[in-house]
C-alpha cells in the first residue's frame, strides 16, 4: 500500500498556520479555502494511520479526536454547549454465518453460501433467532396510494420472509411518468423496503440483487455484509429478524426449485395487478450474531452570525468522515477511503477557517456526521435530535466524494431545483464563471443516498453538490480517470495519491462555501416548490 508523503504532515499537524494563495477562478466572496490545506488534511485522514476511518473501530476514534482539534484550530465554536461531539447511541451487528444453521429449504436444502449466494443481519440486534417461515414474493414490495400502487393486495405478511425486488416500477409507454419516469424514487430503495416489511409484521427480508436493479456490485454489498452492520439504538425502535441480499442466480435457483419462473414474474410485477406469490420454500435454522452497543460522534462547530436577527438561523454543511475502515482478511485491510469521503471530510475543515475569516449574517455549521456508510445514521440521528432548531434551519449543504481530477467548467447541483436553492446555486456559479450542469435522470436513486436526505425528509431544503464533469483540461483524459474511481469504489484501492490535481477539488469546496454565504447573507430562508413532497414536511 502507498505510503504518504511526510511533508503534508506538519502542515496538518499544526492546524494549518498558511498564507491563504490566490485561487485562480472568480469568487463572490473573499475569504478563499485554501488548497494546500485540504491538501494536507486529505492525505492525513486518508493514510493508514487512520486505519480506514471505521465506525466502532480505533481508526473512527481517532478521527474524531483530530475534527475536534482542527475545528478548534479553525476557530469554530462548539455546537453541543461546550464540546464539539454529539453521542450517537449504535448497535453494531456481526453476523455469525459460521456458527449459524440458517438457510432456505424446500425438500432439501438450497446450501447458501454467505457472501457468494446471500448475506444477511440481524435487524433488531438480537443475537440469536429461530427460524421456520415462510417465503413470500411480493414483487416490488410496494404501497403508494398517490400511484395507485399496492403489491400486497391484502395478503397477510406477519411472520413471513418477504422476497423482494429493489428498484420501482419501470416506465411504459402510456405512462411515462409513472414512479418518476426513469429516476428511482424513494419506494426503490432498500431502505423504503425493509420499512414497509416491519410496518406490515414480516419476520425478515431479502433483496434480490441484479447490478441495474441495484445500482452497485455484489462485491460492493459483500464487502458490507461480511463485517460488521450498524443500527441506531433508539429505545423505541424495532427491526425484522432477519434482512438481506440474495443474488439474482440464487433467486432464480429458489424461485425454479418451487416451480415458479423469476422472470416472468418480473414481468407481473411491473403491473398494478400484480399479487403476492407465495413461494414453496421456508426459511429454517438458527442466525446467530455477536451483539454490542456503541457510541459514535457527530463533531458539529459554529460560526456564529452578524446579523442580531438572523443569527438565530442557520446554514448546515456536512460531510461523513466515516469508510469502512479495517476489516479482516490477507492482504491489504485498510479501506482508506480518501475519495470517500476523505475528500469531504477535508475540504470542510479548509471551508471552515475560510468562514471563520468572513462571517455571514447567518450562523453557519460545520458538522461531520458519522456512520454514513452504515445507512446515514449520523445524519439521521442528528436530524432526530438536533443541536439547532429546524425550523430556523436554513439550508443543509452536503459533501460527498469530491473531485480530485481538475477544475471543471461547470459545477453539479442535482437536487437544488426542488427548492429555491437553485436559483442561489446559479448565481454563485456564474459568479465563479460556471454554470450549473443541467439536471439528469436520477436512476441510482442517488438523492436518498446521501446526508442532505436526512435533513430534506425533516423538511431542511438540502442536497449534495457534486463534482461537475465539463473538465477544462484534457476533458476527454480527465473523463475517463473520473470514471475509473468507479473501480476503487468501496475497495482497498481508493487511496490518496499525492500527484491528483486537487484544484477542482478546492473549486468545488470554494462554490459550497460561496452558496452558504449567499443563503446566510439573503433576506428570507429559502424554501421548497410547492408540489415538492418535502415542502408540506416543512410547513
Amino acid at each position: 500500500m502507498k505510503k504518504h508523503p511526510l511533508h503534508y504532515l506538519p502542515a496538518a499537524l499544526l492546524g494549518f498556520a498558511l498564507t491563504l494563495p490566490a485561487c485562480g477562478f472568480a469568487q463572490i466572496y473573499s475569504a478563499k479555502v485554501d488548497e494546500t490545506a485540504l491538501r494536507a488534511h486529505l492525505a492525513l485522514l486518508s493514510s493508514d494511520l487512520f486505519e480506514g476511518r471505521g465506525t466502532g473501530q480505533r481508526g473512527g476514534d481517532l478521527t474524531v479526536a483530530y475534527l475536534e482539534t482542527q475545528a478548534a484550530v479553525a476557530g469554530l465554536l462548539p455546537a453541543n454547549g461546550k464540546s464539539y461531539r454529539q453521542a450517537v447511541s449504535i448497535n453494531g451487528i456481526k453476523s455469525l454465518p459460521l456458527e449459524s444453521s440458517v438457510n432456505i429449504r424446500l425438500a432439501r436444502s438450497l446450501n447458501l453460501t454467505f457472501g457468494e449466494d446471500w448475506i444477511w443481519s440481524a435487524g433488531d440486534a438480537v443475537s440469536s433467532h429461530q427460524f421456520d417461515h415462510e417465503l413470500l414474493f411480493v414483487g416490488y414490495g410496494i404501497n403508494a396510494p398517490e400511484e395507485q400502487w399496492d403489491d400486497f393486495k391484502g395478503v397477510d405478511c406477519k411472520g413471513k420472509i418477504l422476497v423482494v425486488m429493489v428498484n420501482d416500477p419501470q416506465p411504459t409507454a402510456e405512462q411515462p411518468d409513472r414512479f418518476g419516469g426513469k429516476a428511482l424514487t424513494y419506494y426503490g430503495r432498500r431502505t423504503y423496503k425493509t420499512e414497509e416489511a416491519l410496518r406490515r409484521g414480516a419476520a425478515g427480508v431479502l433483496l434480490i440483487h441484479t447490478d441495474a436493479s441495484a445500482n452497485i456490485g455484489w462485491d460492493v454489498l459483500k464487502n458490507g455484509g461480511m463485517g460488521e452492520q450498524f443500527q441506531l439504538a433508539n429505545k423505541d425502535a424495532k427491526g425484522l429478524a432477519i434482512q438481506g441480499w440474495i443474488t439474482d442466480g440464487a433467486a432464480n435457483t429458489l424461485f425454479a426449485a418451487s416451480g415458479l419462473d423469476l422472470n416472468a414474474l418480473r414481468q407481473a410485477a411491473e403491473r398494478k395487478d400484480f399479487k403476492p406469490v407465495a413461494i414453496k420454500a421456508r426459511l429454517k435454522g438458527e442466525a446467530k450474531s455477536h451483539i454490542r452497543q456503541l457510541e459514535q460522534f457527530n463533531i458539529a462547530g459554529i460560526v456564529p452570525g452578524t446579523d442580531p436577527q438572523l443569527k438565530n438561523e442557520l446554514v448546515i454543511y456536512s460531510a461523513h468522515w466515516d469508510h469502512l475502515g479495517k476489516q479482516e482478511g490477507a492482504g491489504d485491510q485498510i479501506y482508506n477511503g480518501a475519495v470517500d469521503n476523505g475528500s469531504g471530510t477535508a475540504a470542510l475543515l479548509a471551508m471552515a477557517k475560510a468562514a471563520v475569516a468572513q462571517p455571514a449574517k447567518r450562523s453557519q455549521m460545520f458538522l461531520w456526521v458519522a456512520a454514513e456508510e452504515q445507512g446515514l445514521l449520523g445524519s439521521a440521528w442528528y436530524a432526530a435530535h438536533p443541536l439547532w432548531a429546524l425550523n430556523k434551519t436554513a439550508a443543509a449543504l452536503n459533501l460527498d466524494t469530491l473531485n480530485f481530477v481538475g477544475r471543471t467548467k461547470d459545477i453539479s447541483a442535482f437536487g437544488a431545483d426542488r427548492s429555491d436553492l437553485i436559483v442561489a446555486a446559479n448565481k454563485v456559479a456564474q459568479g465563479m464563471n460556471m454554470t450549473v450542469a443541467p439536471p439528469r435522470v436520477d436512476v441510482a436513486g442517488g438523492y436518498f443516498r446521501s446526508d442532505h436526505f436526512s435533513f430534506a425528509k425533516t423538511g431542511v431544503p438540502a442536497f449534495s453538490i457534486g463534482s461537475g464533469r465539463d473538465y477544462i483540461n484534457d476533458p476527454q483524459a480527465s473523463q475517463e480517470k473520473a470514471r475509473g474511481y468507479g473501480k476503487r469504489y468501496h475497495q482497498v484501492t481508493d487511496e490518496y495519491d499525492p500527484s491528483w490535481d486537487l484544484s477542482g477539488m478546492t473549486e468545488q469546496a470554494q462554490f459550497t462555501l460561496n452558496l452558504g454565504r449567499e443563503i446566510a447573507d439573503a433576506a428570507k430562508m429559502p424554501a421548497w416548490k410547492e408540489n415538492d413532497a418535502f415542502a408540506k414536511v416543512r410547513k
